[in-house]
């Protein structure tokens, strides 16, 4: 009796500790994937009604899929191509805001595809692999290509486009992205700094 007693008593404890480790290496798991991808970890949660195991999994997937996923250099003249481009959008912005943030979509979205992501047809997967290597700057896109495809007003756009700077800034000089980095830049031909974007632009346009 003392034996089966014996082995009964290390049978539980081996079973707690089991479920103790198990639930430590989750929490650890959920938190190195919160850290990593930030806001887009809260949207995964909100997307699956406050079920973290089930952001958890959607965001390992995602990992699992994307994680390899090597960025391709970008040739000298297709990043000036791709700065004169977005320069040249912004200032349409002033006459055209949907126009505008339009052009900045499909811009964004053919360089990601250069970058080595997933074909912008496929928006989603797209935006699932960039989540995974920029994940800090994946919303302003999100929020520019829903701009793009609805009635937001003029200044809801010019919140959208200045957004999308951080994920294009990212891509276009292949650096980490920081949404609250500003870094000093040339400007470009025509005087007017690549990445400006400001309330200026919208004065004088009317709310669609």
């Amino acid at each position: 009796m003392i034996t089966i007693v014996i082995i009964a008593v290390l049978v539980i404890a081996a079973a707690a500790l089991f479920f103790v480790v198990r639930g430590r290496t989750r929490g650890s798991g959920g938190r190195e994937l919160k850290r990593r991808f930030g806001p887009e970890y809260d949207r995964a949660v909100a997307r699956h009604d406050g079920d973290t195991k089930g952001a958890d999994r959607e965001l390992r997937e995602r990992v699992k899929r994307y994680g390899s996923l090597k960025e391709q250099p970008l040739p000298p003249e297709a990043r000036d191509h791709y700065v004169s481009q977005w320069a040249t959008v912004q200032e349409q912005f002033v006459e055209s805001p949907q126009k505008a943030v339009i052009e900045a979509d499909a811009l964004l979205s053919h360089l990601a595809r250069d970058r080595g992501f997933p074909d912008g047809e496929y928006f989603e997967e797209q935006l699932a692999a960039l989540s995974v290597h920029h994940a800090h700057s994946v919303q302003g896109y999100r929020s520019m290509h829903t701009a793009a495809r609805g009635q937001s007003g003029t200044e809801e756009m010019r919140e959208a486009m200045i957004g999308a700077r951080s994920l294009f800034e990212a891509l276009v000089t292949e650096q980490p992205a920081e949404p609250d980095r500003r870094r000093p830049q040339s400007p470009d031909a025509r005087g007017h700094a690549p990445w400006a974007l400001n309330r200026r632009h919208a004065k004088g346009s009317s709310t669609r």
